[in-house]
């Protein structure tokens, strides 16, 4: 039987290991803390495919929306509070609207349900009024980021997985043939395993160097507002049409663009921000401030509403916006699955879907096809890659 040690039991992990486990695989999960608590915990839970391109992308966001409704089936979409909420991205000004609808028109050639909305109010009654138009996205998810992560690896965990908490990895073991036989911990000890699948998140990058299988992972922090519980009065995920210009942008400076949706629990989420300040938690209330008045701008009726909290986290992002997924030629046996930026808990279901082909070998470096473009040795110079 395939052995495979998972390294991280975030989103990702816990999805990888549940449809490892599911193949059969003997599973081993590591993690330096408890399940989804380092970037997943920060997330809003957005399973979208409004804000993608047509594309590699859009394709795993499309296998991954199935793979999220079948993990629905199979676990129960209350306890992860699974929603097909759908998406409606709204354009603020008329050169906005423009652009929208070239976007949109470039989905729906890919296959994507995109519905122009001439009012947004008609889907949407508390949003400002005026707005030339929008875009409804009934495909958009939205699912609870901790709970699903937790569900998945309890998933794993009664098919015989094992789960070690309070491992931090520092690297991998070979045998004398260069072949991977397993990891070293900080504490000395080997786990044996027949692939290591890096699925570390914003440390992705890090993990990657111990592994000695470099990919760029850099982290880029977001903050997103919570006010209090309130009634339902946001029925969708509503955003802005530059959302998707910034989550495409390789700018290292601060960007904002309005996101709101509202909760099972009552809460209404704001987000979302970019900026690459390396680990730095500092909070920044110009940022917030900002946030907080773009909310406002699309819904007025947040004037008056309480702020609970506001977290940050890290998105791991790649230079060219893609994840990495797929074995790694220099490290025959290490498979990479991170880098997901902000689409991290949206593509997890399909993620691990592609990283047990590769793991079972139903799909190969050599085979990976429609998926070639997410294969870490993109980032390897002339000489290390693979011919």
């Amino acid at each position: 039987m395939t052995r495979a040690v998972i390294i991280g039991a975030g989103i990702v992990g816990s999805a990888c290991a549940e449809a490892l486990t599911r193949r059969g695989v003997e599973v081993v999960v590591v993690d330096r803390s408890a399940v989804g608590s380092g970037t997943t915990s920060r997330g809003e839970g957005n399973i979208l495919v409004s804000d993608k391109g047509p594309g590699t992308e859009l394709s795993l966001a499309e296998l991954s929306r199935r793979a999220w409704l079948e993990v629905g089936e199979l676990i129960g979409p209350s306890l992860i509070e699974l929603e097909e909420k759908g998406g409606l991205v709204v354009a603020q000004s008329r050169a906005g609207l423009e652009a929208l609808a070239r976007f949109a028109t470039g989905q729906r050639a890919a296959g994507v349900t995109a519905l122009d909305v001439g009012d947004p109010q008609v889907l949407e009654p508390r949003l400002a009024a005026g707005l030339p138009g929008a875009v409804h996205y009934p495909e958009d998810m939205q699912v609870q980021p901790v709970l699903a992560a937790a569900a998945l690896l309890a998933a794993a965990l009664e098919r015989g997985a094992t789960f070690r908490t309070g491992t931090d990895v520092t690297a991998a073991v070979r045998d004398g043939d260069g072949s991977l036989s397993g990891i070293r911990t900080a504490d000395g000890q080997v786990i044996e395993a027949d692939v290591v699948v890096n699925a570390s998140g914003t440390w992705g990058g890090e993990v990657s160097e111990r592994l000695g299988a470099p990919v760029p992972v850099l982290p880029r922090r977001g903050f997103v507002l919570v006010t209090e519980p309130l009634p339902p009065l946001v029925r969708h995920k509503v955003y802005s049409a530059d959302y998707v210009d910034n989550v495409g942008s390789s700018d290292a400076g601060l960007e904002t663009s309005c996101v709101v949706e509202g909760t099972r629990g009552g809460t209404v989420l704001i987000g979302a921000s970019r900026e690459r300040v390396g680990f730095d938690t500092t909070l920044s209330v110009p940022v917030v401030e900002t946030l907080a008045r773009q909310a406002v701008a699309l819904f007025p009726f947040l004037a008056r509403v309480n702020l609970l909290r506001v977290y940050r986290g890290f998105r791991p992002y790649c230079p060219d916006h893609l994840p990495v997924i797929g074995p790694d030629p220099r490290v025959p046996g290490v498979i990479h699955a991170c880098g997901h930026e902000g689409a991290g808990i949206g593509l997890a279901a399909g993620t691990g879907r592609l990283v047990g082909d590769y793991v079972t070998g139903a799909r190969t470096h050599e085979s990976a096809g429609e998926w070639a473009e997410l294969l870490p040795d993109r980032f390897a110079g002339p000489s290390e890659q693979q011919v």
